[in-house]
C-alpha cells in the first residue's frame, strides 16, 4: 500500500510563510500560526510543501489504508487560507454558523481572510477540532 504524500518534514514553518507571495495571506498565515499555537498547545510542523501542522493522529479505513496525518493546520494558498480538521468535531456544526464569510469543503474550512470571521469562535473551533482529533478520533 503507498505511503502517504503528505509527511511531516523538518522545513522551518517560519521560512514557509515568510515565502508566501500575498500579503495579506503572509499576515494572515503568521497570525493563524499564533492562534493554532495557542489553541492546542502544539509545535508548528510542516508536513510536505504546504501545510503547517499542530499535531497528528492516526486512521485506519475499512479498506485497510491507514497513516497519520495532521490533527488541524492551514495553508495559505492563493485562492484562500485552507484550514484542515476543523469541520470533524461534534461542537464544529454549532460554532461554523457564528464563524462569519467561509467555504465547507471536503474536510477543508476555506476563509478568504481572518478580518472575514470571529477569531473567538475560530479559536474554540481549533480547540475542539484538536481534542477532537487527539483523542476521539486516535481511539476509532
Amino acid at each position: 500500500m503507498a505511503e502517504n504524500k503528505t509527511q511531516p518534514t523538518d522545513a522551518s514553518v517560519e521560512d514557509f510563510l515568510d515565502g508566501v507571495e500575498n500579503p495579506t495571506r503572509r499576515r494572515d498565515g503568521f497570525r493563524l500560526l499564533e492562534l493554532m499555537k495557542a489553541a492546542t498547545g502544539e509545535t508548528p510542523v510542516m508536513w510536505g510543501p504546504g501545510i503547517v501542522g499542530f499535531g497528528s493522529y492516526h486512521y485506519r479505513y475499512a479498506s485497510g489504508r491507514e497513516g497519520d496525518t495532521v490533527a488541524v493546520g492551514f495553508s495559505p494558498r492563493k485562492g484562500s487560507l485552507s484550514l484542515y480538521g476543523l469541520t470533524y468535531a461534534p461542537e464544529a456544526a454549532a460554532l461554523l454558523p457564528r464563524l462569519g464569510k467561509h467555504k465547507v469543503g471536503a474536510g477543508c474550512l476555506y476563509i478568504n481572510a481572518l478580518e472575514d470571521v470571529d477569531e473567538a469562535v475560530l479559536a474554540e473551533l481549533i480547540r475542539a477540532a484538536h481534542r477532537h482529533s487527539t483523542t476521539v478520533m486516535h481511539q476509532e
